[in-house]
């Protein structure tokens, strides 16, 4: 939907920005959500039809971080974004047919169907591809926040984290040249509970994975992941700080992975109890919620971008699925071994 169509559904009222967000800007974040959520669990319908090759690797329950996040950044912004995160690519500007040509492997894609799965960027938009090994994203989102020092272009760089990332050396030593260096990136930890089957008691012993930061002489805040409204808050704040050149700020996301690391786990290793009480905070109920008591969008007009969302979804993976996949000798070109 166009921001023009978002605006005409909301329904005026005396509204009081909240965050510094719209009436407008709150239904955007529930547009996006929504989309996120709707276009993954058509993911997971295609993994299980076997439509789909290698992993799907959905962000169910982390998508007020992704979105409310990406969300504060500009045009010229940077984004280096984590396989949780098809709604900052959204956000940022990716379109549905990108997405769906890309993670169905079609030649069309933005890696030309040689690569599954979100390691695509976009020039355009100023998204980087990301790298599976994900803690060496940290360093790439550095050097791009050096090159917008040394260039003064006066660009922001958010990086997304897992909490296992936190975990290996990578993050220490990139936050460390980060804070050296005084760059605008914005380190943002989605600490959804576990890296893989691993609890967060199994992984860190401070009571915030947030904590860290000090040690490197930046801030580090711990937010609720699962309010849109608050993610936007707080992330707009490390932004701006790091636009008028005071450096990097590390936000730790309290979040949770509603499935299983990818869709061939069964996320037996969660207690029930522990994802029964997530489910209570749901991130797009929450906002929901919101936006019933704001009076900013009635359930009528929620419902009416709920149809256009499915629509604009199944648009993109009717054309992704009926779009060819490369051809052998093509298959082969600019993919280099030594």
């Amino acid at each position: 939907m166009t921001q023009a169509e978002l605006s005409e559904l909301v329904k005026r009222s005396e509204f009081t920005p909240v965050a510094g967000l719209s009436a407008e800007d709150c239904v955007t974040l529930y547009y996006y959500m929504q989309l996120t959520r709707t276009f993954e669990m058509r993911l997971a319908s295609f993994y299980r039809q076997g439509k789909m090759v290698g992993g799907v690797y959905l962000g169910t329950g982390n998508e007020a971080t992704s979105v409310g996040a990406t969300y504060t950044l500009e045009d010229r912004d940077i984004l280096a974004p984590t396989h949780r995160d098809i709604g900052a690519h959204f956000v940022k500007g990716e379109s549905l047919r990108a997405m769906a040509l890309q993670l169905l492997g079609r030649a069309e894609g933005p890696t030309g169907g040689k690569d599954n799965g979100l390691h695509q960027g976009n020039k355009e938009i100023n998204t980087l591809g990301m790298i599976s090994h994900l803690g060496a994203m940290i360093s790439v989102a550095a050097g791009a926040a050096l090159a917008s020092k040394i260039k003064k272009s006066g660009q922001v760089a958010i990086h997304f984290i897992g909490d296992g990332t936190s975990s290996i050396g990578d993050f220490h030593e990139g936050l460390n040249f980060a804070s050296v260096m005084e760059l605008p990136v914005v380190y943002i930890i989605e600490n959804n509970q576990y890296a893989y089957s691993t609890p967060n008691s199994k992984q860190y012993a401070c009571d915030w994975i947030a904590q860290r930061a000090h040690g490197f002489d930046m801030p580090g805040i711990v937010v609720d992941g699962t309010d849109v409204v608050e993610m936007y808050r707080v992330t707009k704040w490390a932004v701006e700080r790091a636009r008028r050149g005071e450096g990097p700020a590390l936000i730790e996301s309290q979040t949770m992975r509603m499935r299983g690391h990818s869709e061939h786990d069964s996320a037996d290793y969660v207690p029930q109890k522990v994802m029964e009480k997530w489910e209570d905070k749901d991130p797009i109920d929450i906002l929901k919620n919101y936006l019933r008591d704001w009076g900013v969008l009635t359930d009528v007009t929620r419902e009416q971008i709920d149809e256009q969302i499915e629509s604009e979804v199944e648009k993109a993976f009717e054309y992704a699925l009926d779009a060819p996949v490369p051809e052998g000798p093509e298959a082969a070109n600019g993919v280099y071994a030594r």
